[in-house]
C-alpha cells in the first residue's frame, strides 16, 4: 500500500468512527450514515487510492472536473454526487452521470433535469438544497419557497426528490450550527406529511460541523480537508 493511500485511509477511518461515535450517541445506526468524501480539486490517482481503501461515495462541485474524474475512474463503480452551485444551462451534462444532485435551488433547474432525464429515459436523483440561515451569499431556497418547488418536482417524471440539503453559515463552535441542522430535519419531517412522500435524506455537515450534524439526523455527510487535507489551488 502507498503512503498517500494508507494516509488517505486512516483518516477516512478516523471520520468513520467520529461519524459512528456521534450516531450512536443520538441513537442511530452508523450504517445509516453516508459518508461522502469530497474530492474537488483533488487528483484522480486520490480518489482512486481512496476508493481502494473502500471508500465508494466521492462528491465534486464542478462539472467538468468531476466528468474528467468519472471517466478516468470508470472501472471503480463509484457513486458519485454532485454537490455544487448548478446552472440549468449544465443540468444536460449532470444527468445520468451523477447518482445524486444534492444542490437543487430553482424550479427552472429542476425542469432543466427533468427535460434531460426524460429524453434519456431515466430518473435523476435529487436534493433541494434550503439557505436555512438566509445568507445572500449562498445558494438554496427560502424556506418559504420549499414547498411550492417541492410540490412542483413531485410532477416532474424525470427527477426523484429524495430529501433536502443545507450549507450552514460558519461558525468557530460548530455547536453553534445546530439549530440550522435541526431546522431542516423539521422542515423535512413537515414536507413529507404535506407531500404524502418519504424523504429519506439530508444531506448536511462538513469537515468542521458534521458530528452536530449527525446527531441532528443527517444521512449524507460531505468532508472534504479532513480526509484529503488542503485543496490545491486550482489552476
Amino acid at each position: 500500500m502507498s503512503e498517500r493511500r494508507t494516509e488517505l485511509a486512516e483518516r477516512a477511518a478516523e471520520v468513520r468512527e467520529t461519524l459512528a461515535e456521534a450516531a450512536r450517541r443520538a441513537g442511530r445506526a452508523p450504517g445509516d450514515i453516508t459518508l461522502v468524501a469530497v474530492s474537488k480539486f483533488h487528483a484522480a490517482s486520490d480518489v482512486r487510492a481512496l476508493a481502494g481503501a473502500g471508500q465508494a461515495d466521492f462528491g465534486e462541485n464542478y462539472v467538468q472536473e468531476a466528468l474528467a474524474k468519472r471517466e478516468a475512474l470508470a472501472d471503480l463503480g463509484l457513486n458519485w454526487h454532485f454537490i455544487g452551485g448548478l446552472q440549468s444551462n449544465k443540468a444536460r451534462f449532470v444527468v445520468g452521470n451523477f447518482c445524486l444532485v444534492h444542490s437543487v435551488d430553482s424550479h427552472k433547474l429542476a425542469q432543466a433535469l427533468h427535460k434531460k432525464a426524460s429524453e434519456l429515459g431515466v430518473v435523476q436523483d435529487i436534493l433541494i438544497q434550503v439557505n436555512g440561515a438566509g445568507e445572500a451569499q449562498k445558494s438554496g431556497i427560502t424556506e418559504e419557497n420549499l414547498i411550492p418547488l417541492a410540490e412542483a418536482v413531485l410532477g416532474m417524471g424525470g427527477v426523484r426528490l429524495v430529501g433536502l440539503m443545507t450549507l450552514p453559515p460558519f461558525f468557530d463552535d460548530p455547536a453553534r450550527a445546530r439549530p440550522v441542522f435541526a431546522r431542516l430535519r423539521e422542515l423535512r419531517d413537515a414536507l413529507e406529511a404535506r407531500l404524502g412522500h418519504r424523504l429519506p435524506h439530508l444531506s448536511m455537515g462538513m469537515t468542521g460541523d458534521f458530528v452536530p450534524a449527525v446527531e441532528e439526523g443527517a444521512t449524507l455527510v460531505r468532508i472534504g480537508t479532513r480526509i484529503f487535507g488542503a485543496r490545491p489551488r486550482r489552476t
